[in-house]
Parts: C-alpha cells; structure tokens; sequence
C-alpha cells in the first residue's frame, strides 16, 4: 500500500523542508489538498522544482473548470474530485491525463461512482473533511468492501484517520493508496511512522467483527445436506477459493479449500466414487473469534506453522460469522 504524505499537515515548517523530509525518507505520493484556491498551484510547482515524487491533488470546487488551465500546465499524476462539491457533471479535456479519482465522505454511497466509471479509483474519505486528526469511522469498512466487490478492477484510496491499526486493516482489505497526515508527523520521526503504516501494527481499537467479509458474503454449506457436487461448485462460485462447512444450527465443522479438493482426489484416484463431503474437507482448521482485536489477530497469524490465507471467524458459541482473508494484502503492494 502506497502511503501519500499531506504536505499541509506539518504547519510549523516551510514547504520547502517539510518536501525534503519527506523525499528523503522515501514516500510514494505528495498529497496536496486544494479546498477552491487556485494559489495551491504554486505550492505545485514549488514541488515540482525540488523533487520528481508523484504528485495526488485532493480538489474540492463546484467548478472544476476553472482549474483546467492550471492542470494543463501544472500536470499532476492523481487528479481527485470532491463528488459532493460538484453540481454537474465533470468535462475533463483529453490533455488531463492524471489518474482520475472520485472523493466521497462517509454518509455517500458508492453507488454514485457508477457515474464515473471511466475513472480509475475512488478516495473514501474516512474522517470529517479538513479535520486533522479525525478518528477513523468504522463504517467505511463496510464501504470499502463493497466497492472492492462490485469494482474488483478500480483502485481504492483512503484519507483519514489512518494510523498504525488502521494501515493493516486497509491493507488486508486490498486498499491501494492511504493518505496520512496528522499521523505521519505527530510521530517522532517520520521514519518510524511510515514504518508503522506499512510493516507493522499497534493498538487494538477494532475488532475482527468490524472488517470481516460477513456471513452473508462467505461461501459456506451445510455439511449434512450437501454432496460433493454442491461443495464443488460452492467453492468455484464462492470466488475465494474456500468454502466453510456449518452444521444446522452454523456451527463451524470445518474447510474446503482448492488444496483439501486436491488431496481428497489424489487420496480416492483409484475409487472416486466413493468421495465423500468429509474427504475434502478440514475439520481442525485455523480460526479466530469475531470480538479478537487486531493485535490478537497477528499473534494468531504468527503462530501458525504454515501461511494463512484466510481465517473463518466464529462467536464464542463456535458459530461461523464471516471469514478474513488475506489475499488481498498482496494485491496492496502491487
């Protein structure tokens, strides 16, 4: 996950040095906020004559066009509109050739990037527009799954509230781009900070419940009522590549994944006939509860003698709730 510093979150120091602390601690993106002042082009061009790193341009105007000219002749590289700041619909000139966003706060739907589906990401915009240091609202979890679901193709970038905790969860979700600010240089160095945003994870304000794929989105089956035709296709349409096996009261009895479908053929390739449901499945598998913090989450990971793909999340009553997964971590880097 790529991290784009907010070049306006440190105020004490000129632009000037706060770039060059920046570069040389090796971030991806200078984000640059312009809340309707075409002045913030100089800042732009400012940058442009210390540093080549990517600029990403946050512009909220209910009159985009008016900036046009600037952005022809101060060419950024992400290029993000304010969906609610707008009154009709966006006319960019072809010689725009930015990566093209679409901002939302946390009240709006993504349904509204159907309108731009010719962009390539949206930025969710997780705290209280313009407040530095705004505490990360739990719902755009939800938000971002949703989207990464119905736009598995699109980009999804995310601005506020993003500390240590909150970086680790995006990632695993498949969030591309975090912006960071307050965050980024309230710590005491920045170093230390962007090493908290993309290797580790500290705190435990979340739990496992608030970032989960939810029951309701996990292939799952009832293991005393389906063949092994329907565990089959439950894990080739689940898309995930697993598929859980509950009793009648959702129960947790255990795992199908494309490994445990492989070895339950190679061990029966002489008497496929006789393959049951239990033979593809796991019954021990690796698990973690639903109220588990992020910390708990980890230790979990660690410990495991083997790489962990994906974790089924049970209540305390061993009742499947949903499942993590990781694969998109991997996506996250890319």
């Amino acid at each position: 996950m790529k991290i784009s510093a907010s070049i306006y979150s440190d105020p004490s120091r000129p632009l000037p040095e706060v770039i060059a602390d920046l570069v040389a601690h090796e971030v991806e993106l200078l984000h640059v906020d312009c809340n309707d002042d075409p002045t913030v082009f100089k800042d732009i061009a400012t940058i442009r004559s210390l540093c080549n790193l990517p600029i990403d341009l946050h512009l909220i105007t209910e009159t985009p066009e008016n900036y046009y000219a600037l952005l022809e002749q101060h060419p950024v590289e992400y290029l993000t509109f304010q969906h609610e700041s707008l009154n009709k619909p966006l006319q960019l000139p072809a010689s725009i050739r930015a990566k093209k966003g679409i901002a939302v706060i946390t009240p709006t739907p993504i349904s509204i990037f159907e309108a731009y589906s010719d962009f390539d990401f949206i930025l969710i915009m997780a705290t209280i527009p313009g407040q530095s240091g705004g505490q990360f609202d739990r719902f755009n979890f939800e938000k971002i799954r949703h989207f990464r679901k119905q736009y598995p193709q699109k980009s999804i970038h995310v601005d506020g509230g993003v500390n240590a905790e909150v970086s680790f969860i995006l990632r695993q979700m498949g969030v591309s781009t975090a912006v960071s600010g307050s965050y980024l240089f309230k710590a005491s160095s920045i170093g230390n900070a962007l090493m908290n945003l993309t290797k580790r994870s500290i705190g435990s304000h979340f739990r496992v419940a608030d970032f989960m794929i939810p029951l309701s989105e996990t292939p799952h089956f009832d293991l005393h009522k389906a063949s092994v035709r329907d565990i089959l296709l439950c894990v080739e349409h689940g898309n995930m590549g697993v598929a859980m096996a509950i009793d009648e009261t959702g129960t947790l009895c255990g795992l199908v994944s494309s490994a445990d479908i492989r070895k339950g053929l190679i061990k029966h390739l002489d008497q496929l006939s006789q393959l049951t449901s239990t033979d593809l499945m796991n019954p021990t598998p690796l698990t973690i509860q639903e109220d588990c913090s992020v910390t708990e989450l980890l230790q979990v990971i660690k410990r495991s003698p083997f790489a962990v793909l994906y974790l089924p999340v049970t209540n305390a009553q061993n009742q499947l709730q949903g499942i993590v997964q990781f694969s998109n971590l991997i996506k996250a880097e890319l």
